[in-house]
């Protein structure tokens, strides 16, 4: 799946689901170190996991983060959004 995020310094953060778990995360653009953290972290895990935990979390002045935007990407996908 590719989700095109808003907001952030990531331009695109593909992943892709399996058996409701979580895997092949990438981001594109911004902080790598993070991501690398936000993969480590979220990689096989099940999907309404991933989005409890990240949903809401902000980047400084900004309304959102390469998480939150994980968790939004993952929310669209089980809208059928994607």
């Amino acid at each position: 799946m590719h989700y095109s995020p808003k907001g952030i310094c990531a331009v695109g953060i593909d992943f892709d689901v399996n058996d409701d778990r979580v895997s092949n995360i990438k981001f594109t653009g911004g902080c790598d170190g993070n991501h690398k953290g936000i993969v480590a972290l979220c990689e096989g895990m099940l999907v309404d996991e991933v989005i409890t935990r990240l949903d809401g979390i902000t980047c400084g002045m900004r309304n959102s983060s390469c998480p939150d935007q994980l968790a939004k990407a993952l929310t669209a996908y089980k809208n059928n959004a994607l």
